[in-house]
């Protein structure tokens, strides 16, 4: 049982170990969004955007629903909302540290 769990967990991080996957998740946890409108803030081409979503797709940590021409996108599970906070504070506590570090280093 325990081997499945890490399995999945594996799994669930290779999904996200992707800067555009990260930022299209971010997108997703302000609400809803079709492809041309995660194109239009990313800045990116739609087939970039397709392929990363399609990785999400296949490992379940996005929804999709067709409605008419579009393709609504969503988070399947809301909680991937708080991964990515405690993810960018994480971030923000090793930045801190190496701001400590580099001020240690110049007082020296």
């Amino acid at each position: 049982m325990n081997n499945d769990i890490q399995q999945f967990k594996s799994e669930f991080f290779k999904a996200l170990a992707h800067p555009m996957r990260i930022r299209i998740l971010e997108l997703l946890s302000e609400g809803e969004k079709t492809v041309n409108e995660m194109q239009a803030i990313l800045g990116s081409e739609g087939s970039a955007v397709s392929q990363q979503l399609a990785v999400l797709r296949a490992k379940n940590v996005v929804n999709s629903v067709k409605e008419g021409t579009s393709v609504i996108y969503s988070l399947r599970d809301p909680l991937i909302k708080d991964l990515l906070a405690v993810a960018k504070r994480i971030f923000d506590n090793h930045l801190v540290n190496a701001i400590s570090l580099l001020e240690e280093i110049r007082s020296e």
